[in-house]
């Protein structure tokens, strides 16, 4: 055990390797760990089964405030359910991926799954926490925040190989996809991406998992060390 106790909010765009790094911090640290876009994705696969229009605001509302979605914290296994049906793969493909920024721009959407991100931190004594907004939105009072970033091409490559995608036309349109995700994201008007003001910007574009793992975990330990 690290003796960390508090709360890392990981925040940045798609494709940087927040999830697997969040997870291996979790770890590291001996705490929980909590994937906030899975939620995101797990309510647009509700939106979708339901044949509902991702940009109707009114009928996405509706159906996310219907739904059973669960996301387990525990950083070793991957838990994601939508009204009792694992969903832990669907929700990384295409289809969702496509979809997820419309749903996930509903302000109503975010109100209800911010206060359910918020209960599973407050049951944790260490948590890690990856998103969009944690560190200016759902954690403003987060004991460390990171915003994690990479070049586009970059992520476009990790996303690939997540993938097994090796085509490079296929490869240019994912790099184009996180560009217009970023643009769409950043400039929502609710809980836009963005780092929060007291923010460590870590870019990993040319480091590897180990080397930004490595880098969270000391920032994290700094922090409690001096006290933060």
């Amino acid at each position: 055990m690290s003796g960390f106790v508090g709360q890392v909010a990981l925040d940045g765009p798609s494709g940087t390797g927040k999830s697997s790094v969040a997870r291996a911090v979790a770890t590291r640290l001996g705490a929980a760990y909590l994937d906030t876009g899975a939620m995101y994705r797990a309510a647009t696969v509700a939106v979708l089964d339901a044949g509902a229009d991702p940009e109707d605001v009114e009928a996405v509302a509706a159906v996310v405030a219907g739904a059973r979605i669960e996301v387990g914290t525990a950083a070793e296994t991957e838990l994601v359910r939508v009204d009792g049906v694992d969903v832990a793969i669907r929700i990384r493909g295409p289809e969702v991926t496509r979809a997820v920024s419309a749903v996930s721009a509903v302000p109503a959407v975010r109100r209800r799954l911010v206060e359910r991100q918020r209960a599973l931190v407050v049951a944790a004594d260490a948590v890690v926490v990856e998103g969009r907004d944690i560190g200016t939105v759902v954690l403003p009072d987060a004991t460390l925040k990171v915003y994690l970033t990479a070049a586009p091409e970059a992520r476009a490559q990790r996303r690939a190989a997540q993938l097994g995608i090796t085509d490079p036309a296929e490869v240019a349109a994912l790099a184009a996809d996180l560009r217009r995700r970023d643009e769409y994201d950043s400039s929502r008007a609710d809980s836009p991406l963005r780092p929060a003001e007291d923010a460590v910007v870590v870019d990993s574009t040319h480091l590897d998992r180990e080397g930004v793992v490595g880098r969270v975990v000391e920032l994290a330990l700094a922090t409690v060390g001096a006290g933060a």
